[in-house]
Order: structure tokens, then sequence, then C-alpha cells
């Protein structure tokens, strides 16, 4: 798969993307989901309305960095069932930290309870409130593992 697809860099097109503007995930509850995200991961709620389509429900961001944000979607009435990785899902949200922040945010877990595998000197995963498999990782944006990635 690599020979067939992976161009040399030399020759790869430029991409015209810019990044990636939000992933939205849904959350099962508001507060418990900004707690946890800006109270015990530290990245700031930014903005929160009324889902347009879907009356009564929120839709709620996070900064990430980097212009980059992680949303929400809260649907009350729907019984939505529990997290479950599906084809087509979500497996986990990577988010990238600097090495200080890494250690900072760990002991952060470490202070709530939060329960982790560390899988690597910059590779810690946990589950959000919700079952959401998130990876904290120190790697540089583009590195994983000291290999360039883009």
């Amino acid at each position: 798969m690599r020979e067939k697809h992976l161009k040399p860099v030399e020759s790869r097109p430029e991409t015209f993307g810019r990044g990636i503007h939000h992933t939205a995930l849904i959350s099962s509850d508001v507060e418990r989901t900004i707690e946890f995200y800006q109270g015990v991961l530290g990245f700031p709620l930014t903005e929160l309305f009324e889902n347009r389509d879907y009356p009564g429900s929120s839709h709620f961001f996070f900064d990430v960095g980097n212009g980059n944000a992680v949303a929400f979607f809260d649907l009350p009435g729907l019984d939505l069932g529990s997290y479950a990785e599906v084809l087509g899902g979500l497996h986990h949200l990577a988010l990238s930290v600097t090495p200080e922040n890494w250690a900072r945010q760990r002991a952060r877990l470490d202070a709530a309870g939060v329960e982790y595998l560390q899988e690597s000197e910059t590779s810690i995963y946990f589950t959000d409130p919700d079952g959401a498999r998130v990876e904290l990782i120190s790697d540089p944006l583009g590195e994983m593992y000291g290999e360039k990635i883009g």
C-alpha cells in the first residue's frame, strides 16, 4: 500500500486545505463536558449557542490551539446509546500539546482521578466523560514518534 499510494515528498501536490476547522463529537451532558475539557484539560470554551439543526440542542467549542477547535453537540431527547467505535466513526482524538503542558495535563488528570494509559514519553490515552478516546501527544505537529508524517 505504501509503495502504491505514498508519493515522494518532492512529487506530492501542495494541499489546498488550511487545517481542521473543528471536529464535532456528541455530549450527553454539556456541563460535564465543559468541566472536563476546560476544567481538567485546560482547553478554553470559546463559544456556546443553540444548534441550528436541532432546537434545544447546544453546539459548543473548545480552543485546542493553532486556530483548531473541538466542538460538541448535545442532542437532548434522542436515545443515542453509549459511545461505540464503528466504521466511519471516531477511533480517537489526538490533541497536540507542548512537552511542558503534557506533563502538566498528566498531573491534572491524576488530580481529577482520570485513568489513562501512558503509551510512551509523549503519548497518553484516556476517555472523556462520554467514552470517546482522547490522546494527548507532545510530539511536534507533523511528527509522530520522531518521524515526519506531514
